[in-house]
């Protein structure tokens, strides 16, 4: 699939193959055959239903989540990727890890992107896995520590007492130092998507800043992700629980288009792509 920035708006499915996903959506409940039956058929109602990108990921990153080993994540994501691949589907396959070893298995078994939540910070190995595939990569901006995380049982988690000296320069500074590392490694230009972080290391507030300020991030000059679907932020906006949050992924969805986003990743992937398609009319016309 040949990208076109600037055209239309791109959407990303998200296809949770873990337990404990926040939005209630995790495949992995059954065994192993039911979950990649499972995860095919979703790839196939998400590709149906206008999905340019599905986003696999084994690994919760829900604040307050338990991290697994690379084991795990690899059992669950490798059958998943290699079955959605038989599938030849007119769509892209990202992996959705921080690990190099995971990204390196995962690009081996037939997946076209990966996405970084912690834009090559975690991972010292993952920019040379990414520029020796010549694959794109999404870079995301993320402060998240677990001591910041506040639980509620309906509203799930959120992040409190996160500084910024200031917001928007402090998360443009942090993406660049992330594009730096891929530039450094080999990435080239062109394979580099970035991700403001929506909800990684960010109060309420602050999320709600960054996605009014999205236009400052694009002058950075890439490719905009933005990852807002059922986050805890609109659930504390609203009052509501992630299965209740469709009207406010919307909003945050449309007014992200708006400010400049050229790729949406969202559960409710027939929802926000006529969402989207109806956003592209009015901005991109």
């Amino acid at each position: 699939m040949t990208f076109s920035w600037g055209q239309r708006t791109y959407v990303m499915g998200i296809l949770n193959v873990t337990p404990d996903s926040f939005s209630g959506d995790g495949l992995a409940a059954g065994t192993e055959g039911d979950v990649v039956a499972a995860a095919v058929a979703q790839a196939r109602q998400f590709t149906a239903a206008g999905a340019d990108i599905l986003d696999i990921g084994g690994e919760s990153t829900r604040p307050g989540s338990q991290p697994i080993t690379a084991d795990e994540e690899l059992a669950r994501v490798l059958p998943v990727i290699k079955a959605v691949k038989q599938e030849a589907l007119d769509v892209v396959i990202s992996i959705d890890t921080y690990r190099a070893q995971v990204a390196a298995a995962a690009l081996a078994a037939g997946a076209d992107w990966v996405n970084d939540v912690w834009g090559l910070r975690m991972d010292a190995a993952m920019a040379n896995v990414v520029a020796d595939a010549g694959c794109p990569i999404v870079l995301m901006h993320n402060r998240s520590k677990p001591k910041n995380v506040s639980q509620e049982e309906k509203l799930g988690g959120r992040y409190v007492g996160i500084h910024y000296e200031d917001l928007i320069a402090d998360v443009c500074r942090e993406l660049q130092e992330s594009i730096d590392l891929a530039a450094a490694a080999g990435v080239k230009q062109e394979q580099i998507i970035i991700d403001p972080g929506i909800g990684f290391g960010k109060t309420v507030a602050q999320n709600v800043q960054l996605i009014h300020a999205l236009d400052q991030i694009k002058k950075l000059g890439y490719p905009l992700l933005l990852g807002t679907s059922r986050k805890s932020f609109i659930g504390y906006t609203l009052d509501l629980p992630p299965a209740d949050r469709v009207e406010g992924t919307a909003v945050t969805v449309a007014i992200g288009i708006d400010r400049g986003a050229d790729i949406i990743r969202v559960h409710d992937v027939k929802a926000m792509v006529r969402v989207a398609r109806m956003a592209d009319k009015i901005v991109r016309n």
